[in-house]
């Protein structure tokens, strides 16, 4: 059996990484890496293939940035004709960015069957594009591996077929059990005891300059009482530039280049707090207990809020602020970690997948009889 993963961003990779290594045990499966190049910065991408063990791609496409429709429009010409020469029985695609809903679109014109890893998820806010990616693939795939229930649920409301839903657990959560021994040896950026981690990158927050101006100053703010260390993503970077702050940083805030996935995940495991408006994070968090502030007005996990550690204090610096107030008090929900997020996410889905193929393979020799 030929399978081909496509990722083409920092949040791809935590989530292929433990799928390949359950699959790699079984002989007959052969895999290979498509990595689209969505995200190409070595910080952001290269660093995280090592640090998981997954080598270098067997593809690159090398797409780089663009608008949404140049760059998922320039993936799928990329990818089509790699497709066609690998002819591969099963393609499997991850989260929500645009090299998921490109690639989920090539396959579904070439009669490619395709599995979706982290299905299901929904914020119910069409103006993100990460929704109308998941909405999209959800409806091409063949088979969806979902994290929680909800997304079993929301699978369900919109049409798809029971049969090709599998409630799985978090891949994400897969990957952190494995690291966390090594990130307990792993160095660190050196920075205080106690500290807020924050982490920016959405356009819709950090394309803002107005947001984002309010949002800097909230963090000095933070600052004066907890120390606060801002890893910048390029973008965000880019913004802060525009608002005329330079190189050498912002008064009261340490601001980080962007970490390889090691160094951030030992400084969320001793982060007071972290803020932040990416969804990854408020899963890892949650496992790690951690409380998770998140600057966005909705979330497609929202299984972090009904049991884990996160808020959702939206765009209102105001109440950023007074939530963190009470997290300097010692007032906070403790949460839980949700059902199925125990590390073994990855296993069910290799399981899944042969007895998947080997259903397909009985049937088609029955046909021939």
């Amino acid at each position: 059996m030929k399978i081909l993963h496509v990722v083409g961003a920092r949040p791809n990779f935590m989530k292929v990484a433990p799928v390949h290594r359950a699959l790699s045990r079984h002989s007959q499966v052969q895999q290979i890496v498509v990595h689209t190049g969505q995200h190409y910065d070595v910080n952001m991408s290269d660093v995280f293939f090592q640090q998981l063990g997954l080598g270098t791609p067997d593809y690159n496409l090398q797409v780089g940035s663009g608008s949404h429709a140049r760059q998922t429009a320039e993936i799928m010409s990329r990818f089509e004709p790699l497709l066609l020469e690998l002819a591969p029985d099963l393609v499997l695609v991850y989260g929500d960015v645009n090299s998921t809903v490109a690639a989920a679109l090539v396959c579904s014109k070439l009669h490619v069957r395709i599995g979706h890893v982290e299905a299901g998820l929904r914020s119910f806010d069409r103006s993100m594009p990460e929704e109308i990616n998941r909405l999209l693939t959800d409806q091409l795939a063949d088979l969806l591996f979902t994290p929680s229930e909800d997304g079993n649920r929301n699978l369900g409301r919109e049409g798809v077929s029971a049969t090709k839903i599998h409630l799985v657990g978090n891949v994400m959560i897969d990957t952190l059990v494995q690291m966390l021994p090594t990130v307990e040896r792993q160095q660190i950026p050196d920075v205080p005891q106690r500290f807020a981690l924050v982490t920016l990158h959405r356009p819709s927050n950090v394309d803002d300059p107005a947001w984002l101006d309010e949002m800097l100053k909230s963090l000095q703010t933070i600052g004066e009482d907890l120390a606060v260390v801002f890893p910048v993503h390029p973008r965000t970077r880019e913004q802060i530039a525009r608002l005329g702050h330079n190189g050498s940083g912002i008064r009261g805030l340490t601001l980080l280049d962007p970490l390889p996935y090691l160094t951030f995940l030992a400084l969320q495991r001793r982060a007071t707090v972290v803020i932040t408006d990416s969804g990854g994070i408020q899963e890892e968090t949650t496992y790690l207990g951690t409380p998770c502030l998140t600057v966005r007005e909705n979330t497609e996990r929202p299984i972090t809020v009904e049991l884990g550690t996160n808020t959702l204090v939206g765009r209102d610096t105001g109440r950023l602020l007074k939530e963190m107030d009470a997290i300097l008090q010692g007032r906070w929900r403790k949460g839980a970690i949700p059902p199925l997020w125990d590390g073994k996410a990855a296993e069910r889905i290799a399981t899944i997948i042969l007895e998947y193929s080997s259903n397909k393979n009985r049937k088609a020799a029955c046909l021939q009889t």
